[in-house]
């Protein structure tokens, strides 16, 4: 896995590429909510454009950050899901507990 950092409209993208799995969540969950807790108040986009595999840890590591954000302030937003992680956000009901955008360019507007 690997995460690219921008600044998109004034707000934080991190562009996830790879796998999002056991193996890789413990890092990007360190790494997101460094990124959530610095921005209290503000807007933290997950582009998942380049994300070829979601596991059940990566979705964790989602509803930890959403749990977070709420407390401080931070909207995640999560933008240009893939039809198969796109899929699993349906089955698991993830999409209920995200703003979920076509693309980053929405996402961070």
């Amino acid at each position: 896995m690997d995460v690219k950092e921008s600044i998109l409209n004034g707000h934080l993208v991190l562009a996830v590429e790879g796998r999002l799995d056991a193996n890789s969540s413990a890092a990007f969950q360190e790494r997101l909510l460094t990124e959530v807790e610095k921005r209290p108040n503000s807007r933290v986009v997950v582009d998942l454009t380049g994300l070829n595999y979601l596991s059940s840890a990566g979705l964790r590591v989602l509803l930890v950050a959403a749990k977070t954000s709420k407390k401080i302030g931070t909207e995640v937003r999560l933008a240009g899901l893939r039809p198969h992680v796109e899929e699993v956000f349906s089955i698991s009901g993830f999409d209920a507990l995200f703003q979920i955008f076509p693309n980053p360019e929405a996402a961070a507007s």
